[in-house]
């Protein structure tokens, strides 16, 4: 198993664990602004890092010199939605709590870092995608 795929993955359970916990605020009502994180947590922390870990691993390969494409660019892919999701999970319950124009800037930062994520995996993974 390739080591990205391992940090995916691992990472992944750590989100899904967190969610849960975000969980168990969210029914306690402890802090304000928790369920669209808790929803990020699960969607992009535990789901969409397990399935970008496994596609990156069992995918057909991209070619015999290259079997997963480009290492830098799924680092980069890793990196980029781990930043955005962080974020969001800070700025989410400021912005909410403590309205400020910083907070809603986080949040896009969060979106555009997620966006560009997303865009990484996307042009890491479209040349992998082929018939027999």
């Amino acid at each position: 198993m390739p080591t990205l795929t391992r940090w995916f993955v691992k990472t992944s359970l750590a989100y899904f664990v967190l969610a849960l916990l975000v969980g168990i605020l969210l029914s306690l009502n402890a802090v304000g602004g928790l369920f669209p994180v808790y929803l990020h947590l699960l969607v992009f922390g535990w789901l969409t890092q397990l399935i970008f870990g496994v596609v990156f691993w069992m995918f057909p390969k991209y070619s015999r010199d290259r079997p997963h494409a480009s290492e830098r660019l799924g680092w980069a892919t890793y990196i980029l939605l781990n930043l955005g999701l962080i974020l969001r999970a800070f700025a989410e319950p400021l912005q909410t709590n403590h309205p400020a124009p910083v907070w809603g800037w986080l949040l896009a930062v969060s979106a555009v870092l997620q966006w560009l994520a997303g865009m990484a995996f996307v042009a890491n993974t479209w040349g992998r995608v082929k018939e027999r």
